[in-house]
């Protein structure tokens, strides 16, 4: 199931980007717990360079602890600090602004020296569309500033924003990349809602996520839809799923659409269970 989905708008963020990186002292890359790799553009890699970079591990409430604690430790190092967070209660959010002023030491104490008492650290905030950057602003500005939703595409536009503890971020819009060189990235970030579902064939994909987890995670696919064992054909499991959900048109057929939608919306709602779909 190949996906890539690459609108306009994003090309020119990736400029943007580019073009103001000279203006921050550090990037804050928002990624899914879910799928710390995968949600990972390459992109920003590249961009950034050797730029001091945060890397907020979101949605951990809808990971396994255990497995983002792991990629914590892999994807660290001395230009990188790693953080679990929630950007909707605001658990991890704290440690943020230590952590910052941890990869500027060395230039906060230059402009101390020179006498500079009142310090503001300028932050680019960057992600994969869907990934929660609008409600890390709104945490962080402690205002409903950003645009919030559950659908990738929301923010179209960089800007400023100004918080009270001596930040000021810019917002930039989700991008993705133009190809996925591998087609397991372009599924997982699908299944997590980083690519629009009205692009893609979304039955498709709902079966996939159903043999994912009969792999991965079958007790929880079994528990949340009360299935007394799995069938290793997932279209099985999920015409059963479909059965025990009333998702039955006429002549006793699976409206597979509508177990679809729904097998994707309790997925990405933690309604299976705390699911990492990607292990260092």
């Amino acid at each position: 199931m190949a996906i890539n989905w690459f609108p306009g708008h994003m090309a020119k963020t990736r400029r943007e980007i580019k073009e103001n990186l000279k203006l921050v002292d550090v990037v804050i890359e928002i990624r899914d717990a879910r799928i710390s790799k995968s949600s990972a553009n390459p992109d920003v890699e590249e961009i950034c360079g050797l730029k001091p970079r945060i890397i907020l591990l979101n949605k951990s409430d809808l990971s396994e602890k255990n497995i983002t604690n792991k990629w914590i430790k892999e994807l660290s190092n001395d230009k990188t600090k790693v953080l679990s967070v929630n950007c909707v209660t605001g658990e991890g959010i704290k440690n943020i602004k230590p952590a910052i002023d941890d990869l500027l030491l060395e230039k906060h104490s230059r402009l101390k020296a020179k006498g500079l008492v009142k310090i503001t650290d300028r932050v680019m905030v960057v992600g994969i569309p869907n990934v929660g950057k609008s409600s890390f602003i709104n945490k962080m500005a402690k205002n409903n500033i950003a645009k919030t939703g559950d659908k990738p595409g929301v923010t179209k536009s960089k800007r400023w924003i100004k918080t009270k503890i001596g930040i000021e971020l810019m917002d930039t819009p989700g991008i993705l990349w133009p190809k996925f060189e591998d087609d397991l990235v372009g599924l997982n970030l699908a299944f997590t809602g980083a690519i629009k579902d009205e692009i893609m064939d979304i039955e498709t994909l709902a079966l996939k996520l159903v043999e994912k987890l009969q792999n991965d995670y079958p007790e929880n696919l079994m528990q949340r839809y009360k299935l007394n064992d799995l069938d290793e054909n997932p279209l099985v499991n999920m015409e059963n799923i479909g059965r025990k959900r009333g998702a039955v048109i006429a002549r006793g057929e699976i409206d597979y659409n509508r177990v679809a939608i729904m097998l994707l919306d309790e997925f990405r709602g933690g309604k299976i269970g705390n699911i990492s779909l990607e292990r260092p």
